[in-house]
C-alpha cells in the first residue's frame, strides 16, 4: 500500500543520474541491447557510487511495481515500532502472502530515508487502511466520521476510558462525534492530538505530523511533552521534539476527500510530491522546472491525465521512460 514519493530534493542520486539509470534499464529490458551496450552499461555502473545507488533504486521500483520482490516477514521489522497495549497488538490482522509484502516494497529513495518503510510494514496490520489512489469514508461506532487518504492506515482503540485513533501511515480527515465521558485523541509517532469538538486533518509526513483544524480546536502534545492548542482555521507542523509555527490552515488541503487536488500558486515540485502519493512507481521532476508555479484543480483519479494537463499549461514535457518511471522535464530538452 505504498507509493513512491516524487524526487524533488537533493538526497540520494541526482535527477540526472536517476534518469540515466532508467534509460539503461529500459534498453537492457527491451531485448534490443547489444553486447557493446552491456559493456557500456557496465562501465557506467562502475563509474561512480551514485550510479550504483541509482541502479539499485530503479531495480527496486521495477520489482515492487511488478510484484516480484520477495521480502522478509514484516512482523519482525514491525516489532516495537509503536507502543500499543497488548489488546491492540492481539487484534492486528496478519495479511500474509507476497501481495501484501510486495506492496510494502514499492518505495523510493526518499521514502527509505524518512522511515516510511517501517510504518508501512506496521500499516499492513492496521484496523483500517487504503491502497494507492484510494480514499475511503469510515463511520465509527460513536458516530465519528473518518476519511482516509491514499495509502493510509490507522488503528482504532475504543474502551471505557478513551477513543483513540493511531495513524500509522498517510492522512486522515476526522469529524468527531461529541461524547463527554471519553476524550477523543488521535496519535502519530510524533505526539497526540485531543479534539475539542472538531473537524481536522492529520497527515503523517516523514519525520513530522501536519495538523490542520477546520472546526473547533485541537490540543497538541508532542513526545517531548511540549503542548499547544490549535484553533479553527490554523495549522501546525510538529515533530516528536519540536513544535513548528502556527500558520493559517490551507482549506484546499481537504479537497482530496473529493479526489481533487487544488493548486493555488504552489510549486510544480509540491504538485508532483502530492501526485506521487496517488500512483505507484517513480515520479520525478527536473530541478530546472521544479519551481514553476501551478494554479488549477486536478482530478486525482487519473494522475497521468493530470501530468498531460500540466504539460499543456506549462513549458514541460512528460518523459515516460518505462510504465512505472515517469519524469517531468523542461520542454525542448
Amino acid at each position: 500500500m505504498s507509493a513512491v514519493r516524487a524526487r524533488t530534493d537533493g538526497a540520494g542520486p541526482s535527477h540526472r543520474v536517476l534518469a540515466q539509470a532508467a534509460e539503461w534499464y529500459a534498453l537492457l529490458q527491451s531485448g534490443d541491447a547489444t553486447d557493446a551496450d552491456r559493456l557500456r552499461w557496465r562501465a557506467w555502473l562502475d563509474e561512480a557510487a551514485e550510479h550504483a545507488q541509482a541502479w539499485r533504486h530503479v531495480e527496486d521500483i521495477s520489482q515492487a511495481f511488478h510484484g516480484l520482490q520477495a521480502a522478509p516477514d514484516p512482523r519482525g521489522a514491525a516489532q516495537g515500532l509503536w507502543e500499543v497495549d497488548a489488546r491492540t497488538r492481539q487484534r492486528r490482522r496478519a495479511l500474509g502472502g507476497l501481495a501484501a509484502v510486495a506492496a510494502s516494497c514499492a518505495l523510493g529513495w526518499t521514502a527509505w530515508q524518512d522511515g516510511r518503510p517501517r510504518r508501512l510494514l506496521l500499516a499492513n496490520w492496521a484496523d483500517h487502511r487504503t491502497g494507492i489512489g484510494e480514499t475511503r469514508e469510515i463511520l465509527l461506532s460513536d458516530g465519528t466520521r473518518v476519511w482516509l487518504n491514499t495509502g493510509s492506515a490507522f488503528n482504532q482503540v475504543y474502551d471505557a476510558r478513551q477513543r483513540l485513533l493511531q495513524l500509522v501511515a498517510g492522512e486522515m480527515l476526522i469529524e468527531t462525534a461529541p461524547e463527554a465521558r471519553r476524550p477523543f485523541v488521535a496519535e502519530t509517532p510524533h505526539g497526540s492530538m485531543q479534539a475539542l469538538g472538531t473537524r481536522y486533518t492529520v497527515w503523517l509526513d516523514g519525520d513530522e505530523t501536519l495538523l490542520a483544524v477546520y472546526e473547533g480546536a485541537v490540543r497538541v502534545r508532542n513526545r517531548a511533552g511540549d503542548s499547544v492548542q490549535i484553533e479553527a482555521g490554523r495549522q501546525l507542523r510538529y515533530g516528536a521534539h519540536s513544535l513548528g509555527e502556527t500558520l493559517p490552515a490551507d482549506a484546499a488541503r481537504e479537497a482530496w476527500r473529493r479526489q481533487v487536488l487544488i493548486a493555488q500558486d504552489i510549486s510544480l515540485a509540491e504538485v508532483v510530491a502530492q501526485l506521487g502519493r496517488y500512483r505507484r512507481g517513480h515520479l520525478g521532476v527536473a530541478p530546472e522546472v521544479a519551481d514553476l508555479r501551478v494554479f488549477g484543480s486536478f482530478p486525482l483519479q487519473d494522475t497521468d491525465e493530470v501530468l498531460d494537463m500540466l504539460a499543456k499549461a506549462l513549458p514541460l514535457r512528460i518523459q515516460r521512460t518505462l510504465p512505472w518511471w515517469v519524469t517531468i522535464e523542461p520542454a525542448g530538452s
